[in-house]
């Protein structure tokens, strides 16, 4: 099992230290979950690049195509890598009729003030894991074409195999080490309403 220092940090040779506060947002008190993404960039560089810029979006671990593992932030910091959180009973088609009838009569304006105001109050796992309670894990790979402007009709890339070696390993050395269960993995499609094809050749 790998080490985890007091920082937050994991410290094994597979491991680059590339740290930029500029994406920790606060202490996370508890990690619920792991979402995977892609970058939509063609290279870890550009998204390090990204990770230091005014929008202060990033995730706490950055994978290139040819395997290594880069760790941008605290494992105790949150980040914003999520987005706008899917309403969980709705996307597993078990939400309570009462519920079933408030969000059918929804304008899109209005759901999303629900997503962003009362979906992060419920209680885990009535909900899917976000920023506040998740470890997001970037893997390099773009949405194609890029001269596509519609980004729901871009393909992601595959994801090579050596980023899924790595990636599954990075996943069970964080689940073993947080004590998270495999059902607590996610890619960001699942929980947030992003394009489809992310991650869809992630493997862990």
């Amino acid at each position: 099992m790998v080490k985890i220092d007091t920082f937050g940090r994991v410290i094994h040779p597979r491991v680059k230290l590339s740290i930029i506060p500029n994406i920790e947002i606060r202490h996370m008190e508890y990690v619920n979950g792991i979402i995977i993404h892609q970058t939509d960039s063609k290279s870890a560089q550009s998204t390090l690049d990204t990770y230091k810029g005014p929008e202060k979006v990033g995730a706490h671990f950055l994978i290139d195509k040819d395997g290594t593992i880069y760790q941008t932030a605290s494992i105790y910091k949150m980040t914003h890598h999520v987005g706008m959180l899917r309403v969980r009973c709705q996307a597993e088609r078990r939400c309570k009729p009462v519920e079933v009838k408030k969000f059918k009569g929804m304008k899109w304006s209005e759901f999303k003030r629900y997503s962003k105001e009362q979906e992060i109050r419920k209680r885990y796992p009535d909900r899917h894991p976000f920023n506040a309670d998740s470890i997001g894990i970037e893997l390099v790979g773009e949405a194609l074409p890029r001269e596509e402007r519609n980004q729901s009709k871009r393909v992601f890339e595959a994801v090579t195999d050596e980023q899924n070696m790595s990636l599954q390993w990075l996943v069970f050395e964080l689940t073993v080490s947080l004590g998270l269960s495999m059902k607590n993995i996610f890619r960001h499609p699942i929980v947030s309403y992003k394009n489809p094809t992310e991650a869809e050749t992630a493997r862990w």
